[in-house]
């Protein structure tokens, strides 16, 4: 065994692969499209796009399309499926704006979303039993060629960016990602299907059927492509900018209607949180071991034991930095299908600007001086736009 089997550490973040992780929740995803914007404006070019539910529809047009282009198409979309309610509240105030976003919503629930999904005509309980028409209340057939008209799948299996999406079997449970890069080693290809079953939420949605088996949201089962991407990256280090939707800390409710957001919240937010803790825990694990390493005699270094031991304890750095929505206090627990044009433009709005904030901190940019292989940060901590803070 050599004496010094652990390769050293580079010099910045900025030197490794670039991830871009987007997660789930309906039409808070125009919140990722205005960071990504914002990201481009920092050159920021993500070698590596992973995504689920709506974040998967996002990521499938940023890896879909050249990058003079991917901006102009995600405005496209979220313009597109906006439009139905394409007015402003009439009154000002939380209460009146509260009232606004229900009615939006109330409308598309009842009308659907061009290009996204209409309501299901007859109802589902007027189809056979068994059909897929019969467990959904909307037909998301729009999707299919909305995806087909914005995404260029060819550049997709060309591999000119990853793309992960991630999905769940209906019957085994299973999740399951489609991966550009691990399907062409199988010598499939990446289709509207796969990000179509990766945003399938039930019962508003149907199944996708791929390959035999039927697919739901990813949400179902973990709202974050993180833990796919830090398990499936173990050699290069890691630059992450994952951009969540939802935020694990809120007030306490004082109404039903704020009780019910902030279980969507919690729901929606806790997985982020457990993956993090969990594979910061691991990176932690072998640096402890390292060091223990570097402290054992020569003759304990050739134990056997320890060659194994020396293969798991070999691990890439990664800084994820988060950038999480914060809620407003007049949005509840509709806003993740509030697709008015105001909340649209709301919310690129607001991932525009946290992320030009986060920029403003460049202590992240430097490899911390602790030497931990795994850093996170949630530069607009409890939604105030304070100094760059570690978890």
């Amino acid at each position: 065994m050599t004496q010094h089997p652990f390769p050293p550490l580079p010099a910045t973040p900025t030197q490794s692969r670039r991830v871009l992780v987007l997660q789930g929740g309906g039409a808070l995803g125009s919140y990722q499209a205005g960071a990504y914007q914002a990201l481009c404006h920092f050159d920021f070019e993500p070698e590596w796009v992973a995504g689920i539910s709506i974040g998967a529809i996002n990521a499938a047009i940023i890896a879909g399309n050249d990058r003079d282009k991917r901006i102009g198409r995600l405005k496209e979309f979220w313009e597109m499926v906006s439009s139905p309610v394409p007015w402003k509240p009439l009154l000002n105030g939380d209460h009146h704006r509260s009232a606004f976003n229900e009615v939006s919503a109330g409308l598309i629930a009842a009308f659907g979303v061009p290009g996204f999904f209409t309501p299901r005509f007859p109802p589902a309980p007027l189809w056979p039993s068994g059909s897929l028409q019969s467990v959904s209340y909307y037909d998301t057939a729009p999707l299919k060629r909305t995806l087909e008209r914005l995404v260029d799948f060819d550049r997709i299996n060309d591999l000119k960016t990853r793309l992960s999406v991630g999905a769940v079997g209906v019957t085994s449970g299973n999740f399951t990602y489609f991966d550009n890069v691990e399907f062409s080693k199988q010598g499939k290809r990446i289709g509207p299907e796969h990000i179509m079953a990766s945003g399938a939420l039930p019962p508003g949605f149907p199944p996708v059927e791929i390959d035999g088996e039927h697919y739901w949201d990813g949400g179902i089962a973990s709202n974050t492509p993180l833990d796919y991407v830090l398990d499936t990256e173990t050699d290069r280090d890691l630059l992450i900018f994952q951009v969540d939707l939802f935020s694990a800390r809120g007030d306490l409710p004082r109404t039903l209607l704020e009780a019910a957001e902030r279980e969507k919240d919690i729901r929606y937010s806790s997985r982020t949180r457990m993956n993090t803790d969990k594979n910061r825990m691991i990176h932690n694990t072998r640096k402890a071991f390292r060091e223990l390493y570097a402290k054992l005699p020569e003759e304990l270094r050739n134990d056997p034991s320890l060659e194994i031991l020396c293969k798991a304890a070999q691990e890439n750095t990664v800084t994820v930095v988060h950038l999480i929505y914060r809620s407003k206090n007049y949005e509840t627990s509709s806003k993740d299908y509030d697709f008015s044009h105001v909340a649209m433009v709301e919310h690129w709005e607001a991932g525009v600007r946290d992320v030009h904030q986060s920029m403003t901190h460049k202590d992240w940019l430097e490899r911390p001086q602790s030497g931990e292989t795994m850093v996170t940060y949630d530069l607009t901590q409890d939604g105030s736009l304070a100094a760059a803070k570690k978890e």
